[in-house]
Order: structure tokens, then C-alpha cells, then sequence
């Protein structure tokens, strides 16, 4: 059961809405426009969905300013998902632990816990390394040493952070996150690979969020890092020296070779792949399963395909290539008929 109960009005004045009913209704959970019941909050913005909001069984709707959207009680705000979403924050808040270091933690001796952190079953923290406050680290997390955690950060279950890698406030790694394994570097000479150095370190800012199974490689030298804001999806792979921006946005299993810098405010699609030392200027949009070839610059704008286009060319090229079976049948039809009046008009050889 949710401990928390909020009215109407505090949660509209939270997300600055106005209300229209009963500002005194008391709210207990958030839930979708299908199944919201007695003490549930949903929300609506789609205009497809205005005339079944109306038999919503909310006991308050999220709806956008002026929409004609009669229910009893309801928040107007210019942005419904966005409401929603913050008054999620304050009726599903994250789970908090009470502090304790359980009895099976490796600690080293050298190794500094910040007396409200949370660290459970099975943790491992290597020598002078340092974790917040009101930090919780989940069963089987391996911190190695030299590693800064900072305040207020949620690492799930086997998470694994190698040596000499910083991480932000408030930031969230998902299960089995890897951060500063070594970069895929090598040198050939005539009989094999040598492992290029992979000496440097990872830069976790404030705020960023990692998803499960993410890979974050340490930098051959200098840094990896990963700007304040940015979100990770699940299964992201970037590579060693990458340099990611503020605020970005990069879905599941993208793939980002060495040395990539994505500047502030882009969003990657799914199944991106980047080669190396691509430069994704700030603005950008790439769609899902999209290739980028080693080298290029992203300029601002939607792009897509294989490699990389603007959208309108991609869809342009893409209705091309559907007619193709078509205009195959068509070339072969007239490469009969001109052969025809070929040889209806051409003498014939003796």
C-alpha cells in the first residue's frame, strides 16, 4: 500500500494547474485512463481520448488547459504528461533504506561511508573510495578503489564500478551497470594484438540515470564522460573517450565507438550505431536502427537510415525503393519492346 496522500489541490499547486471540483479530493496513487479507480489520479492528452475521459472512474483527471473535458474533478495545465509525471514523484517516490552497512560488506580500511548511506548484502568497496550521503548501494554492488559516489545516488543490485571513476549526485545505475571496464583499443603488430593503454578515467555527472546492462568504457587516456542530465536506456555501450553532453537522451542498444562527443539536448533512437570520432552537434535527433559513419558530423536536424540522412530524403528514398519490384517489371517490359521494334524496323542481315 501507498503511505502517501496528497488533495487535488496540493498536487495541482505542485504542478501549477488550476482546479475545477473538489479540491479537497484525496489522492493516494496514479494510474492509466482505463483502469483508474476511487483515489487515483490519471491523466489525458490526446484529443482521441477527450470523450472516453468523461466516464474515467479517476477520482481526478490531468487534462490540458481549456480542453473540453467535463469530469468532476480535474487539474488544467498547459503539459498533462509532464503534470503527471511530477505528481507521480510525490505519490510513488523511490524506496528508501534506513542506513546500515550489512555484516557481509568487504570494506576496505581506507575507505570512507557516509554515516546515512545504505549499503547491503555482499557490497565490496575498494581502498580510498568514498560514497555519499543518503546514498544506497544494493546487494552485490563491486566498488573498486579510488572511486568518488557522490550524495543522494541509487545503485541496484551488481552494479560494478572499476577503479578511479567519479560519479555525480542523484544519480540512479541500473542492475548490472558496468562503468570504467577498459576500452577496445589494440595494436597490431605482425603476429598479433597489443592492448593499447587504457589508463585513464569515467566522468558520471549529477543526475544521470543508466539503464540495466549499460557499459560505460574508461577513457585509453583522459576521460569518458557522461553529462549532467543524460539518460541511458538499457544495453548502451559507449566507448572509451566518448564525451556525452547535457541532457541527452540515448534509447536501448546503441552502440558509441571511441571517441564520440554528442553535444547538449540530443535524442538517439534505438539500435544506433556510431563508428569512431563522430561529432553529433547539439539538437540533433537520430532515429532508431540509423548508422553513422566513422568521422561525420551530425548538424542539427532529424536523421535516419543507413548511413545517416535528413528525414525527408530518407522518406523519400524509402518510397523510392518500395516501388522497385515495379519499376523492375517495368524496365523488362520495355527492354521487349524496343527489342521488338528493333527488329521490326532494322533490315534483317543477310
Amino acid at each position: 500500500m501507498n503511505p502517501i496522500e496528497k488533495s487535488v489541490s496540493e498536487l495541482s499547486a505542485h504542478v501549477g494547474g488550476r482546479v475545477f471540483g473538489d479540491g479537497d479530493t484525496m489522492i493516494q496513487r496514479v494510474a492509466s485512463l482505463e483502469t483508474a479507480s476511487e483515489g487515483e489520479i490519471a491523466y489525458v492528452e490526446d484529443e482521441k481520448l477527450f470523450e472516453a475521459a468523461k466516464t474515467s472512474r479517476a477520482s481526478c483527471l490531468i487534462v490540458p488547459s481549456h480542453a473540453a473535458v467535463d469530469s468532476p474533478c480535474r487539474i488544467e495545465v498547459p503539459n498533462p504528461k509532464l503534470a503527471f509525471a511530477l505528481v507521480a514523484e510525490i505519490l510513488h517516490p523511490p524506496k528508501r533504506r534506513d542506513p546500515v552497512v550489512d555484516e557481509t560488506v568487504v570494506l576496505a580500511a581506507t575507505a570512507d561511508v557516509a554515516l546515512t548511506a545504505f549499503v547491503g548484502a555482499h557490497v565490496a568497496i575498494g581502498e580510498n573510495s568514498s560514497v555519499g550521503v543518503d546514498t544506497q548501494l544494493l546487494a552485490g554492488v563491486s566498488i573498486g578503489d579510488n572511486v568518488v559516489v557522490g550524495n543522494d545516488c541509487t545503485i541496484h543490485p551488481n552494479v560494478v564500478i572499476y577503479d578511479n571513476v567519479t560519479i555525480g549526485d542523484r544519480v540512479i545505475l541500473h542492475a548490472g551497470v558496468v562503468i570504467g571496464a577498459d576500452g577496445f583499443g589494440y595494436v597490431r603488430d605482425a603476429e598479433s594484438h597489443h592492448k593499447f593503454p587504457q589508463i585513464g578515467t569515467v566522468i558520471i555527472e549529477d543526475d544521470v540515470e543508466l539503464g540495466a546492462n549499460t557499459c560505460v568504457d574508461r577513457a585509453a587516456l583522459g576521460r569518458t564522460r557522461i553529462g549532467r542530465g543524460t539518460k541511458l536506456d538499457n544495453m548502451v555501450h559507449v566507448g572509451h573517450n566518448c564525451d556525452i553532453g547535457e541532457r541527452v537522451v540515448i534509447a536501448a542498444q546503441t552502440g558509441i565507438s571511441g571517441s564520440v562527443t554528442i553535444e547538449d539536448d540530443c535524442v538517439i533512437g534505438g539500435q544506433v550505431g556510431f563508428g569512431d570520432h563522430i561529432l553529433v552537434q547539439s539538437g540533433a535527433v537520430i532515429g532508431s536502427k540509423a548508422g553513422v559513419l566513422p568521422g561525420k558530423i551530425v548538424r542539427p536536424g532529424v536523421w535516419w537510415g543507413i548511413p545517416i540522412q535528413p528525414l525527408d530524403e530518407y522518406k523519400r528514398l524509402n518510397a523510392h525503393f518500395g516501388r522497385l519490384p515495379q519499376i523492375r517489371a517495368d524496365l523488362k517490359e520495355l527492354r521487349e519492346r524496343v527489342k521488338k521494334l528493333e527488329d521490326e524496323l532494322l533490315p534483317a542481315k543477310d
